[in-house]
């Protein structure tokens, strides 16, 4: 994948607003496959990171407050709309026991947070063209949005 994509993604994530400005993230940028892998491996099955082009691990500060768990919710959205933005495929991935052996394969401190990674790439050669949008299971607008008055 082309580096200015991956930057282009990642300036996104870096203008991501958060509370009070503090951007209290880090972001550990993985393109090597084998050790996408291994983190994949570490995860069990259905780890959408293995077959990534690259991934980006969300590292936190882990203070446990409200808005550091909503800002890295914020950062992970906008990870999502940058990618599709640049017309890459991107999935979320959330960590199931903390995030201790990616930050063990990853040399991330044992007292930061990591529970989010991004996975991002480009469909196979043999896809078909991009995947129809799915709207089953998804509420119609009319449902939701209330016009000039609830």
């Amino acid at each position: 994948m082309p580096r200015e994509v991956i930057d282009g993604i990642l300036e996104v994530a870096r203008w991501t607003g958060s509370g009070m400005n503090k951007q209290p993230w880090e972001f550990v940028l993985v393109r090597n496959g084998d050790t996408l892998r291994a983190i994949a491996d570490a995860e069990g099955a259905g780890s959408h990171l293995a077959g990534a082009n690259f991934a980006v691990i969300v590292v936190m500060p882990g203070t446990g407050d409200e808005i550091e768990t909503y800002d890295e919710g914020r950062l992970a959205e906008r990870l999502l709309l940058a990618a599709e933005a640049q017309g890459v495929g991107a999935g979320i991935w959330w960590f199931k026991d903390g995030g201790a052996a990616a930050k063990r394969i990853l040399g991330i401190p044992t007292d930061r947070k990591v529970r989010t990674a991004v996975s991002f790439g480009y469909p196979r050669q043999e896809a078909t063209g991009a995947p129809a949008k799915r709207s089953e299971g998804r509420k119609p607008l009319t449902t939701l949005v209330h016009e000039e008055h609830y």
